[in-house]
């Protein structure tokens, strides 16, 4: 690890010169009021970027707010002082080891499917703009966040038919309100096997595996630990193709009521897509268009969450049989069908509020910005494929345009992501960071004792309205998977941005 860490050090030199000119000088745009306001000001965390391109210190926060999420022995170089070894028994009730991986959310639970999806994102966000890693600075702590999930992921997978999707249970976790140092027991340890099958998160996490695979070996030069991983992916697609066919809550009905799954066919796609990827076999490719036609996945306009991939699948068919030299004109029609719905406000379910966040009714309700931020994703992968320059450019204006709303230019010149700005949110609904002991008071204390820097909160409602208070969990939640894209998307702007962020001028 030592001489990988000193390798990436020596790699960044030239990148850390061409980020030092580019930041030499402030950052201006013709439709950004110039300012000379100076940033916010905040602890000085290691590692974090706290002087030049603002967008380099948000990907830095992301980073660290996955680093508050961690369970389990943490190392010797945790940046969170309120973050503790915590749930050193996970898996002996089964008689494994399941310590380690993420809490998804503001609670004491480990899910896999999030969680993968999640390791997706990230990934494929990494190694489209990987140069954003390395200008900021920040290449050694995602190579930290990603293992830390993937190691888990190694270990909830001890054999070829065995998966397991959750530990701990909400009804006991859900009953405490506290830091990690005193969570309550039991954490019962599930799983899908044969006899219970899960094809959508078996194939999400062949999925999360595969992609962080291609990560570790192409940007990471991690030959031996890609191989590993994408044999677990493998056993893990051949798992989830296994019939019957069924989503994981059948088997696992405990999951329900955080991550209820409402279809798997989907995540057969997507993960197939990656496999190909991971092995440039055309094998995976052939399967990923037969799961299509067989389920009939063209004409959808939900959302991209971690519940359905149908718009990541339409951008990965159309660019993969581009790459390979196949007709892939049907696939761009699908995937610029579906975006432009987005951008365009043509789908049914699908407008924008009145301060240009995009909303998609049922979707929205509960997260708001991760509907918009998952879009803007999907959009700035995609543009350099679009059949027009007119389309690339509209694409790429309106993915701009969300993470300007997120980053200020919204009516209540709000930034939602914690601890960037003064107006960002103080009291996000996370039981570690609020420094409260009361279940039946968990407004108490008026404001986070922590600052869970990085963290993106739900978002505001469809009137853009917002309402900072922990208990509204539908405004206030944290999670793995509303992160992911917020640091694809800040990688991006390293490279890319041509102005600041908006909050800049506040």
């Amino acid at each position: 690890m030592k001489s990988f860490l000193k390798t990436l050090k020596d790699s960044q030199k030239p990148i850390q010169a061409k980020l030092q000119s580019l930041t030499s000088q402030p950052l201006t745009s013709t439709n950004t009021q110039s300012t000379s306001v100076q940033p916010f000001s905040c602890d000085n965390i290691p590692g974090i970027p706290q002087n030049g391109n603002e967008y380099s210190k948000l990907l830095g926060y992301s980073l660290y707010f996955f680093e508050a999420q961690r369970s389990g022995a943490l190392p010797a170089n945790n940046r969170v002082p309120w973050r503790h070894n915590s749930a050193l028994t996970d898996g002996h009730d089964v008689g494994l080891d399941l310590t380690g991986g993420y809490y998804d959310a503001g609670d004491y639970l480990k899910f896999t499917l999030p969680l993968s999806w999640s390791l997706s994102i990230v990934s494929w966000g990494a190694l489209e703009w990987f140069d954003g890693y390395q200008l900021s600075g920040q290449t050694g702590y995602l190579y930290d966040m990603v293992k830390w999930g993937t190691d888990w992921l190694l270990k909830a997978h001890p054999a070829p038919n065995v998966l397991y999707v959750e530990v701990g249970i909400d009804t006991v976790d859900h009953d405490y309100w506290g830091p990690d140092t005193g969570m309550p027991y039991p954490r019962p340890s599930l799983c899908i096997d044969a006899s219970r099958h899960g094809t959508d998160v078996a194939a999400e996490a062949a999925a999360a595996l595969a992609s962080a695979s291609l990560l570790f070996r192409t940007k990471f030069n991690q030959p031996d630990y890609a191989n590993l991983l994408l044999q677990h992916a493998v056993d893990l697609f051949n798992f989830a193709e296994t019939k019957p066919h069924q989503v994981y809550t059948v088997a696992v009905p405990q999951a329900k009521e955080a991550y209820e799954s409402s279809r798997y066919d989907d995540k057969l796609v997507f993960a197939a897509l990656w496999l190909f990827q991971a092995t440039n076999q055309i094998g995976y490719l052939d399967r990923a268009i037969h799961y299509f036609n067989e389920f009939s996945q063209d004409e959808w306009t939900s959302a991209i969450n971690w519940d359905d991939h149908s718009g990541s699948n339409y951008i990965l068919l159309a660019m993969l049989t581009e790459k390979v030299g196949r007709d892939c004109s049907p696939w761009k029609a699908e995937a610029e069908k579906y975006l432009d719905g987005m951008v365009n406000q043509k789908h049914k379910e699908c407008h924008h509020t009145n301060g240009g966040l995009l909303w998609l009714k049922g979707d929205s309700d509960s997260a708001s910005l991760n509907v918009a931020l998952n879009i803007s994703f999907a959009l700035l992968v995609y543009a350099r494929h679009a059949t027009t320059s007119h389309k690339a450019r509209s694409y790429t204006n309106f993915a701009l345009s969300q993470i300007d709303y997120l980053l200020g230019k919204n009516p209540l010149n709000k930034v939602y992501v914690v601890g960037a700005h003064h107006s960002s949110p103080k009291n996000p609904h996370h039981a570690g960071a609020s420094g409260g002991t009361d279940i039946g008071n968990i407004g108490h204390p008026p404001v986070s004792k922590y600052v869970l820097y990085g963290a993106v909160v739900g978002g505001p409602d469809k009137k853009d309205r917002y309402n900072d208070d922990r208990e509204d969990y539908a405004r206030s939640e944290v999670t793995l998977d509303y992160n992911a894209p917020f640091q694809s998307l800040m990688a991006y702007q390293v490279m890319h941005a041509n102005y600041p962020p908006p909050y800049l001028a506040y």
